[in-house]
């Protein structure tokens, strides 16, 4: 068979500011030492949700492309970050369970023009918090987007009671930052910060919490991995805290992708 019928398969990442993605990176090492050289993963920078509506369009309309050396492509698979996890779940034809009981998708399995959501954030985070375990008392989970969502479902697996921290709380089981004093750290093992604040270039920002009140019975989970040591990380080991970053988590969660990719 001619080369150029068979369609080079490409992957991809949509997000909204991708200069520091580490999807990119780590799909395109894995494909070159596995050697797919018809593989591609590449970022797709979407401003706003009706253009995420718009990229499904094209893709539907147009699920082959033709380059400019006549070799076809088709887009096979999706990673979805920041901030269109939630938004994902419009864009979808099937959703599986995982992904349906949380509300969010941070992939996407594309087969005959049918996307299937998916939630691989439970898996990765559930791997990475493998070496912290068993979490002895309650956690926060700072922040209420997509991550979270995931973040409090592997939580309730673990039968780890949590609150949610926002600066616009609502429902039951949300509070302020304000709220968030040392009384109630006592009560916390876990803090998890799912929210991009610390994320480079703006590395001295940190979550508003009282992290004088931080001690060595605390864990600190930073899902932002670019600084590998975060502002919130540095604040919580000053006090004898455990750390760690979300790179563990990405890359549990980007084989759980490929796994999807490949059945």
């Amino acid at each position: 068979m001619d080369s150029k019928q068979i369609p080079r398969s490409i992957f991809g990442l949509i997000g909204e500011r991708l200069d520091y993605s580490f999807s990119r990176a780590y799909f395109s090492e894995k494909f070159e030492k596995l050697g797919l050289k018809d593989n591609e993963y590449r970022n797709f920078e979407i401003k706003q949700e009706e253009d995420l509506l718009r990229f499904r369009e094209s893709v539907t309309y147009n699920p082959t492309l033709q380059t400019t050396n006549g070799k076809s492509e088709i887009i096979r698979g999706l990673n979805v970050t920041i901030p269109y996890k939630e938004s994902m779940l419009k864009v979808c034809d099937k959703l599986s369970a995982e992904a349906e009981a949380i509300g969010a998708v941070n992939t996407v399995v594309i087969e005959d023009n049918i996307w299937t959501g998916h939630n691989t954030d439970v898996y990765g985070f559930a791997k990475s918090l493998e070496p912290f375990l068993p979490i002895k008392q309650n956690a926060l989970i700072l922040g209420t987007g997509g991550a979270s969502k995931a973040i409090a479902y592997t939580l309730e697996a673990l039968r780890v009671p949590h609150l949610f921290v926002s600066r616009r709380p609502k429902g039951e089981y949300c509070i302020s930052y304000d709220q968030v004093d040392g009384d109630l750290l006592k009560l916390i093992s876990l803090i998890i910060n799912s929210t991009p604040v610390g994320t480079f270039p703006a590395v001295n920002e940190k979550p508003k919490l009282p992290y004088a009140r931080l001690n060595n019975t605390h864990i600190l989970y930073d899902l932002v991995y670019n600084p590998s040591n975060t502002l919130f990380m540095k604040m919580g080991e000053i006090k004898g805290a455990r750390v760690t970053n979300g790179y563990e988590m990405l890359v549990h969660q980007a084989e759980k992708s490929w796994e999807l990719w490949n059945q």
